[in-house]
């Protein structure tokens, strides 16, 4: 089997894929900026870096953050040419070339450096994971009044399913841009709201909230969205009874 290093493999998708390719045989490198042996942070490169590549013949690019994502790939991009890696796997997000926010451009432009790398690569983009989705609504309910963007849906996947694809496309040969994964059905954020609410026994009442700027008007044309990719198995409320139970959680 082949040696693989997975990026952010302490994150919730990093860990998933990190168990996935170990059970399937492979030996698989750890890295993160703690994880012993082969700490390194990606922001900065040097030699514990170089070492956690080299020998590898494929790397799983899962490690992301709110800035210095760009940084990150050139450095760990450099150190995969140098050891000669044959395969860059990344993930990204479904629309990052049509929603205009910043975290979305910051991984569309670490898709052109894989692409430029020379590397052997694939890229694979994703609807949101079920867990942020989860997060986002628990913001908006810090309140009795709980807003939600008008007009907007979202289309949720399961980050275990993701973590199967990435491990299989880890195991194969490089691929390019492969066809996106999005979530079993697109459904409203007040649907989705309604259905967090119900999961966790709360009562909020919600205010449909129509915003403004480019952004948004991409949100509300579906930029973000994947609805002929709906590969996903796992639904909303799936993911909400396993991690909620029976709906007395809170």
């Amino acid at each position: 089997m082949t040696t693989i290093l997975v990026t952010g493999a302490t994150g919730t998708l990093g860990r998933l894929v990190t168990e996935r390719l170990r059970a399937d045989g492979h030996e698989v490198r750890e890295l993160s900026r703690h994880t012993r042996p082969y700490a390194a942070d990606l922001r900065r490169g040097g030699p514990g870096l170089d070492a956690a590549v080299q020998g590898v013949d494929t790397v799983v690019h899962c490690a992301s953050g709110p800035r210095g994502d760009e940084e990150a790939a050139r450095h760990l991009i450099a150190a995969a040419r140098r050891a000669g890696v044959g395969h860059l796997v990344y993930i990204s997000i479904v629309g990052v070339d049509r929603v205009p926010l910043g975290y979305y451009g910051a991984k569309l432009a670490v898709e052109r450096l894989v692409e430029d790398s020379g590397l052997g690569w694939t890229i694979l983009r994703t609807t949101q994971f079920h867990d942020l989705v989860v997060g986002l609504l628990q913001q908006m309910a810090k309140s009795p009044v709980m807003p939600v963007p008008a007009g907007v849906s979202d289309q949720p996947v399961e980050v275990a399913e993701v973590a199967d694809r990435l491990a299989g496309l880890a195991a194969g040969a490089p691929a390019g841009r492969v066809a996106d994964m999005g979530g079993p059905e697109v459904r409203t954020f007040a649907s989705l709201a309604r259905a967090w609410l119900k999961a966790t026994d709360r009562r909020r009442v919600l205010l449909p909230v129509r915003l403004w700027g480019a952004t948004y008007g991409a949100l509300r044309a579906g930029g973000h969205l994947a609805p002929e990719r709906a590969v996903g198995k796992g639904t909303f409320e799936d993911h909400l009874a396993q991690r909620f139970g029976d709906g007395t959680a809170r």
